[in-house]
């Protein structure tokens, strides 16, 4: 008997396929918003319309400027990240209650970036924009991670001084 991907999966496979248009030579990025099981917008990451992109360049500013900062240097990234283009391409109302499902990968081997989140600034935006639950892809094709984002608003990690920027 043939078996059905569970819902989980299927947004998360999504979210892969948006990521493929990500223009970051780092690590590519896409998410999915979905609310009452309907696809709000998605997002992924990229230098601001009109603006060359680092696989234009050939380069990653970002890597240039902060070779050994994993997470950080954030200014120097040309990229919006696929977080902040979903949430922007979506209303508010929309929003309100619904999951964000993130993929992110490394181009070079293809393999999922184990133990990725959203950075403090995406963290702020979903926050306000009243996404409830993020659900982040693991390490394989089927591994995920869910986040209750009053996690974020609960255990207030820019206040405990372990942050990094």
């Amino acid at each position: 008997m043939v078996q059905r991907i569970d819902k989980t999966n299927y947004y998360l496979n999504i979210a892969k396929a948006v990521a493929e248009r990500s223009t970051c030579l780092r690590k590519k990025c896409g998410c999915v918003i979905v609310n009452n099981d309907e696809i709000i917008s998605t997002g992924y990451s990229g230098a601001p319309r009109g603006r060359k992109n680092c696989i234009d360049l050939g380069f990653c500013t970002k890597k240039k400027l902060f070779p050994d900062v994993r997470h950080g240097g954030y200014d120097a990234c040309r990229s919006v990240h696929a977080e902040q283009n979903a949430i922007i391409s979506a209303s508010r109302k929309e929003m309100i209650g619904a999951t964000l499902y993130l993929v992110l990968f490394r181009p070079e081997t293809g393999e999922y970036d184990e133990g990725a989140n959203s950075c403090q600034t995406c963290r702020k935006l979903i926050i306000n924009a009243g996404i409830k639950k993020v659900v982040v892809r693991g390490k394989t094709d089927d591994e995920y991670m869910e986040i209750d984002v009053n996690d974020w608003i609960e255990n207030d990690d820019l206040l405990d001084g372990k942050t990094t920027y």
